[in-house]
């Protein structure tokens, strides 16, 4: 697992590179069939999740842009839930648990979503709800 952890880094570290954004990137993103997470995000977390599942989640939502690695000129608006409980592995196969709220909550959801073959794209609340970044960057930055 190592190896794919190690490509999800690499790859991450690459794009933000390039693109001056990216929290996370899940392994199906580079072609693995793994389920694995690399997350490097600014405050709450860094480091693989193998094997994550959300086993509880706040009825409270909230509404955000998305965005993704797989489509990075789009921008999505989607519908969280704000606080998640998740269960995983980590790097040594040690059973681990983190709650997050808010953005990282968002991220783990949309990354998670990732290794169950599904796209921000699907989780759009309506069919008005998509925008370019130049147009997001224009309109609501």
């Amino acid at each position: 697992m190592t190896g794919v952890v190690r490509d999800l880094a690499d790859t991450l570290a690459a794009f933000r590179g390039r693109t001056g954004f990216g929290r996370a990137i899940a392994a199906p993103q580079i072609g693995a069939l793994d389920r694995v997470l690399f997350v490097r995000a600014p405050v709450g977390f860094a480091g693989a999740l193998i094997n994550p599942r959300i086993e509880r989640e706040s009825a409270e939502r909230f509404e955000l842009w998305d965005d993704c690695f797989s489509f990075p000129d789009l921008m999505v608006r989607v519908s969280r839930a704000h606080a998640i409980h998740v269960a995983y592995q980590d790097e040594h196969g040690v059973a681990c648990t983190l709650d997050a709220q808010g953005d990282l909550s968002e991220l783990f959801q949309h990354e998670i979503d990732h290794l169950d073959g599904i796209l921000a794209v699907q989780r759009a609340i309506s069919p008005t709800a998509f925008s370019t970044r130049a147009e997001w960057e224009h309109r609501y930055r």
